[in-house]
């Protein structure tokens, strides 16, 4: 994957990436060993690229940039308090990546908002059941099918396959799918704060700076470049959407491989 995040991370940041780029992009992800979907776009200017852009794939903890936006968006219409104390069960942790389970005792209590933040920067899969136990499963789902998203889906609660909602998908993609042509549009239509209020939005890009996964897009980057991202890693999938604020204009990029 070394190659893929260099060249992606150093070439779109240049203004004049277009013919250059997607010729080696395309060439190099014709060799990739496995399936991969790649969906680009440059904000100001609306150059795009795109390879197996509309296939579905599998997006391991990706999926939760789908979560939070519809935390936020049931915040504005008040249906979720984001200031709500939650209470940690020891029931509520599994394991894998995040802090809540290795290093918080049964009984603490962290806000809806804290849990939303744990879920981004840390990928905490805890903190992400805490929220889909706050939200709902299928809302997430219907949203999205309604932004015109239907293969952005969270099947499950992470490490609860039981409590599946789109079964067939679960045992196909496991906890979530989506396409990266549909990701960069969410992507972008937060950016353009068409997805929830603007102060919801503000909030929701500096969950994503705070990322703390620096082994794909970000790995090449130069310092001073901003990147608001999700990435997931499970098993053989490898995955990373976000917004590369470059200096020639931001760009949306979605990888799932």
């Amino acid at each position: 994957y070394k190659t893929l995040w260099l060249l992606l991370a150093v070439g779109l940041c240049t203004p004049c990436y277009a013919t250059s780029l997607s010729q080696k992009l395309s060439s190099l992800l014709k060799e990739h060993e496995g399936n991969v979907a790649v969906a680009i776009k440059h904000l100001a200017t609306g150059k795009r690229f795109e390879f197996h852009a509309n296939r579905a794939m599998p997006t391991a903890s990706l999926i939760k940039l789908a979560v939070m936006v519809e935390a936020y968006r049931q915040a504005d219409a008040g249906r979720v308090d984001l200031d709500q104390r939650i209470t940690l069960l020891a029931s509520d942790k599994v394991p894998g990546s995040g802090v809540l389970t290795t290093h918080f005792s049964a009984g603490t209590q962290i806000s809806l908002r804290d849990a939303i933040r744990l879920m981004i920067a840390h990928s905490d899969n805890t903190a992400t059941n805490l929220v889909l136990d706050q939200i709902g499963i299928r809302s997430i789902a219907d949203t999205m099918e309604t932004l015109g998203f239907p293969n952005t889906k969270i099947h499950a609660k992470v490490f609860r396959r039981d409590t599946s909602v789109f079964p067939d998908r679960s045992r196909q993609f496991g906890l979530g799918s989506t396409t990266a042509l549909e990701t960069i549009h969410l992507l972008e239509q937060l950016y353009r704060k068409q997805l929830a209020s603007p102060s919801a939005s503000h909030a929701m890009l500096k969950h994503l700076e705070n990322c703390q996964d620096r082994t794909k897009f970000p790995r090449f980057l130069e310092p001073h470049i901003t990147i608001a991202h999700k990435t997931g890693s499970l098993s053989r999938v490898r995955t990373d959407a976000g917004i590369i604020f470059s200096p020639s204009g931001p760009l949306v990029i979605c990888v799932l491989t």
